[in-house]
């Protein structure tokens, strides 16, 4: 346990950087949210401490296994950055937020075609809303877009290369999967491709199904992201990265469902070979 700290430590302070950088780039003037962000930096990054230091897992999935955590981390910390710096060509005359806003508008069209997601988030802008928040709406949903997908191409190329989870053949399933009980179904095999099946499809759904539960919450308490750029930042990194980070999880599921399938297949053919009934005469 004791080495396991400065990795812990390490992982903390990545965390608390990762999450008070847009507050950096994007000063907020309300107090308040200022406040919530840094409250929310030390608990996120108690949480990973406590979770890479510790000896026995609790809840953290895919502890031992990288690079899947770190491409979750990647993700996230690359579309909050990229979004804040772009949202802060209104404020400042910098070259790169204005490179970054005049790219994440280009990419916004590019993937505003009918039943996009990028076409829903534009549909359910309010009434009033300008041409300059609209641009920056839609430069937020591009770059969170093209982030996203290039976190979930990294990581297919990745697994491909490492011959992920090992290739070795050997998986810690209660280290790396702690949450999951391979006892409940019939066969593992089939209970990891039905998980694997099952976020595959809510990561399909997760970007039509969140901007109405948001529409919906920002008008009964009349909370509005354009008002706010650090929440636009925060709203459209959550709206990309949850399904991205089910994506993840289901390719994950599934490949190590492969794995166990082409490892029980090995045995069988060598307790075959070892049968007198397989041997020439």
């Amino acid at each position: 346990m004791i080495s396991q700290l400065p990795g812990a430590s390490v992982r903390a302070a990545l965390v608390v950087a990762m999450v008070l950088t847009p507050s950096l780039l994007l000063p907020e003037a309300d107090p308040q949210i200022t406040d919530a962000i840094v409250l929310m930096a030390l608990f996120a990054a108690l949480f990973v401490f406590i979770e890479y230091g510790s000896a026995y897992p609790s809840l953290v999935e895919f502890r031992g296994a990288p690079p899947i955590n770190r491409v979750r981390f990647g993700v996230m910390f690359a579309t909050l950055m990229l979004i804040a710096i772009a949202l802060d060509a209104g404020r400042s005359d910098a070259l790169l937020s204005r490179l970054l806003l005049a790219v994440g508008v280009l990419l916004g069209h590019a993937t505003d075609f009918p039943l996009s997601p990028v076409r829903l988030m534009m549909w359910l802008l309010p009434e009033g809303t300008t041409f300059a928040q609209a641009q920056q709406f839609r430069a937020a949903a591009g770059l969170a877009y093209l982030v996203s997908l290039v976190g979930l191409t990294l990581f297919a190329i990745l697994i491909r290369l490492r011959g992920w989870p090992s290739a070795s053949g050997s998986f810690n399933v209660w280290i790396n999967l702690p949450t999951f009980d391979p006892t409940a179904g019939s066969d593992v095999v089939r209970q990891l491709n039905r998980d694997g099946a099952v976020n595959i499809s809510l990561g399909l759904l997760l970007p039509y199904l969140t901007p109405p539960l948001a529409l919906f919450v920002g008008r009964n308490y009349e909370v509005s992201v354009l008002d706010s750029p650090l929440m636009l930042t925060w709203t459209m990194t959550l709206w990309a990265f949850l399904p991205a980070s089910l994506f993840l999880r289901g390719i994950a599921m599934r490949r190590l469902a492969l794995m166990i399938s082409q490892k029980r297949r090995r045995l069988t053919l060598v307790d075959g070979a070892a049968d007198p009934a397989f041997l020439p005469a």
